[in-house]
């Protein structure tokens, strides 16, 4: 059974703490939960709840923190190198100013750094898997805004990854965009049988694709069948007045910062961990 497991977390505290002051939250709190191989689960949770945060702990970026991260068995903590070559990354992305002057092929190539047999047929074998054939010379900064994100998705799947992570890869895209990203990010997982954790504020774009759903709001209140959660109105209901709560206690918690020396800018860039 192990064998068929592509992620598992097992109780995960994130606590941020604010040095000189008394401050600190728990910005995850006792998460658990687990990934098949070739699943594709969409991560759902307002700002501030975690999104962020959860990823980079799954990463190796954070470290201090309490539980257990393992990727295809193995303790992210103890074994970072050796999991991170089986992890595609995506992080939120804003546009890439028109100047930019890197290429596509160097982009591309950035995601073969530290891999051995790292060549120009496995870059052109990636832009193709995003139906960028024949675009490698061209200029990042030209593409447009859907063009520069599957160059990114390229990067990330050049090296071959079996776990696949994206950080709201569409908040900078356009409607038309979206839904091409979406039918490419399905494809990926059935055509690859690509693990896929995808954090989005998109409901309607989970339900269509992602076959399980996790809410998440500082702690988990779901994790399971997609059609079980979008088939709930009770579920749906909880999901929304979830939402609603953290958005008042970040309010709350600014109010109570003012007091402790705990600037907004803290709180911009810390309150979810980097904003998930």
């Amino acid at each position: 059974m192990q064998d068929l497991v592509a992620v598992s977390v097992k109780n995960l505290t994130y606590t941020y703490k604010v040095s000189s002051t008394s401050f600190s939250s728990n910005v995850l709190d006792n998460i658990s939960f687990s990934v098949n191989k070739g699943d594709l689960l969409g991560v759902i949770g307002p700002n501030g709840a975690g999104k962020t945060t959860l990823f980079s702990c799954m990463l190796g970026l954070f470290k201090d923190y309490q539980g257990e991260v393992r990727i295809f068995g193995h303790d992210i903590r103890k074994n970072n190198n050796l999991i991170l070559q089986s992890i595609g990354y995506i992080p939120q992305q804003k546009s890439i100013e028109q100047g930019f002057p890197a290429t596509v092929q160097e982009i591309v190539s950035l995601g073969l750094i530290g891999k051995k047999n790292g060549s120009k047929e496995k870059v052109d074998s990636a832009l193709e898997m995003v139906d960028l054939s024949g675009q490698n010379h061209r200029r990042i900064g030209e593409l447009s805004g859907g063009q520069q994100q599957r160059v990114l998705i390229a990067k990330a799947l050049v090296s071959e990854p079996k776990l696949l992570i994206l950080d709201e890869p569409t908040t900078s895209v356009d409607v038309e965009t979206q839904n091409k990203f979406y039918t490419l990010v399905k494809n990926l997982n059935l055509k690859n049988n690509l693990s896929i954790i995808w954090a989005s504020h998109d409901l309607d774009a989970v339900n269509k694709i992602a076959n399980k759903v996790m809410c998440l709001n500082r702690s988990m209140f779901f994790h399971g069948d997609s059609s079980e959660f979008f088939g709930s109105n009770e579920l749906i209901r909880m999901y929304s007045e979830s939402s609603m709560q953290l958005h008042m206690r970040s309010h709350s918690n600014q109010n109570k910062n003012l007091h402790s020396g705990y600037s907004q800018g803290d709180a911009n860039a810390h309150d979810d961990g980097m904003k998930g």
